[in-house]
């Protein structure tokens, strides 16, 4: 088979288009079981554990009413229990969720400055539902600086598909700021010389803000000469500014299309999504709910208000399906099933939203060329939530030896 060059090919036909996955593409020899992609997808108030939980562990366990809607899925997932960071309790702790500590270097981030550069977008993280104040954040850098979520759908799609006159106007704006960043770094770099030790300090840690800067800037110029994509996918009106926080549930599912379309044009390897809500009151199959999701998630074990709660969660959970659905239908250039190769992280940083409790945090995996089908109840006097990171990780070609407190991994119960 003929390997092509991807850019001279496109150059040679003059086109400037996203293409899918092609054979001519690809490697010569068939693809390692090396994951590609990695997605994490956080709800903010966690999953009401005794209704994702099975009551039975390994592959014959019954479905509980939050794994029915992906239930298609059973052997493409993996559901664990018992696995935390040993983190504080509290919405301000809820970033431990990629962090094992509440704004360190985030999964994503390892993951993303290991092998994001091999696309055109590093990392994306993104939010649906609004953003919290109390500690609504999922990824930060090395230098423990918190990434921004982009919001509005129509942003993101235009990010992803954009127009020969968009890329030249990018091209300039990039251009024009990096040409900016090395003044600001000459200056900073000669201040650095003429102040005191606790200032240098301070500079050093603009210093690694600006480089990061400049990574990415050099990154996107770089790329700015790829493959323009394009795609038959619409945004609807409705909701594709959905940004309040009482339109999560139709914004949702516009940004699980536009991950996936990111997915499958290799537009990024690291993506990440907030499922916020905030205090939103809901109407789900034309019923209007009696509180907000903020209050329905601290019940008190108040049976009425933990049914309205697994309304909310049972809809996220029917609408995270289709993602699963959209990643095996499409395919890669030998037409394997996207979600072989794309690692997927279901989970929160909140064990218990109601106690405001960060223990026990509820995890799913799915795709990646796991053996999946099973629920794993683990040992939380053995396991840490970090050492199936770690095997993510592993599993992503990041090799790591620990992972906030953890220094194991799971290898040995989960391949």
């Amino acid at each position: 088979m003929r390997i092509l060059n991807r850019r001279s090919f496109l150059t040679s036909t003059m086109a400037a288009i996203g293409l899918p996955y092609l054979e001519s593409f690809a490697k010569s020899e068939n693809p390692t079981k090396q994951a590609k992609t990695f997605v994490a997808i956080g709800s903010f108030f966690g999953w009401h554990r005794e209704d994702l939980y099975p009551s039975q562990v390994g592959k014959n366990y019954a479905l509980p009413k939050l794994i029915e809607p992906i239930a298609a899925h059973r052997n493409d997932f993996t559901i664990f229990s018992g696995l935390d960071h040993r983190a504080s309790n509290g919405h301000h702790h809820w970033p431990n969720f990629l962090c094992g500590t509440a704004g360190d270097y985030s999964l994503d981030q390892m993951i993303a400055d290991k092998i994001g550069q091999k696309s055109r977008f590093p990392s994306m993280q993104l939010a649906v539902g609004g953003v919290e104040d109390q500690g609504g954040v999922m990824s930060f850098t090395k230098q423990k600086i918190p990434l921004p979520m982009m919001r509005r759908p129509s942003v993101l799609y235009s990010q992803l598909f954009v127009s020969e006159s968009d890329k030249d106007r990018t091209e300039y704006i990039l251009r024009s700021g990096k040409s900016a960043l090395d003044y600001v770094l000459a200056d900073a770099k000669h201040l650095q010389n003429n102040v005191s030790k606790a200032d240098r300090n301070k500079l050093e840690e603009y210093f690694h803000s600006l480089r990061s800067v400049e990574k990415r800037i050099n990154q996107k110029i770089v790329s700015i000469d790829d493959v323009i994509a394009q795609t038959d996918y619409k945004l609807p009106e409705l909701g594709k500014d959905a940004v309040s926080a009482s339109l999560m549930l139709e914004a949702a599912p516009l940004m699980y299309d536009l991950m996936a379309l990111a997915i499958e044009t290799g537009s990024t390897r690291v993506i990440t999504l907030m499922l916020g809500g905030l205090g939103s009151v809901f109407t789900i199959n034309g019923e209007t709910l009696k509180t907000g999701y903020h209050s329905l998630s601290h019940h008190g074990n108040d049976p009425d208000m933990i049914r309205d709660l697994l309304k909310i969660e049972y809809k996220l959970m029917t609408i995270f399906n289709d993602f699963l659905t959209q990643l095996k239908e499409k395919k890669d250039a030998y037409g394997n099933p996207l979600l072989d190769s794309t690692v997927v992280l279901l989970g929160t940083g909140m064990g218990d939203a109601s106690r405001h409790a960060n223990d026990n945090l509820p995890a799913l995996v799915a795709g990646g060329g796991f053996a999946h089908g099973s629920h794993l109840s683990l040992d939380r006097d053995r396991y840490l939530l970090g050492d199936l990171y770690i095997t993510l990780m592993d599993k992503m070609g990041v090799k790591v030896n620990s992972f906030s407190n953890a220094s194991s991994s799971l290898n040995s119960v989960f391949v």
